[in-house]
């Protein structure tokens, strides 16, 4: 492994501890919110004041999905790095940009090939 790869690996272990946290954080208010709600007999749905506690469910759980999504792009990614794959476009197997990989570390293909889709 090269000092360059290794630095990158560094960054993306960073990165996933930190979103690793971000999942434990939002698991826990997750929590919370099913607690709140089980020992609560408030009527939410007919309150007038706001968003109503299964709303707030259903975008905690859209965020945690996006976030464990993450996750395993980042796991990918220490892999590529690992296999000497990290930074090369998986379709046409040129360089990824290194603004996109600071944009987007887990990147796995170039902007052209993105933009392909």
């Amino acid at each position: 492994m090269t000092s360059e790869s290794g630095a990158v690996r560094e960054a993306l272990l960073r990165l996933r501890a930190q979103t690793e946290a971000q999942a434990a954080a939002l698991e826990g208010d997750l929590r919370g919110l099913f607690e709140a709600s089980r020992s609560s007999n408030a009527d939410d749905e007919h309150d007038p004041e706001g968003s109503t506690i299964a709303f707030e469910r259903a975008q905690l759980i859209a965020v945690l999905d996006a976030t464990r999504r993450r996750l395993a792009e980042l796991d990918v990614a220490l892999r590529r790095v690992d296999d000497g794959s990290y930074g090369v476009c998986e379709r046409c197997l040129r360089p990824i940009p290194a603004e996109r990989l600071v944009a987007r570390p887990s990147a796995r293909t170039c902007v052209a090939c993105a933009s392909r889709r």
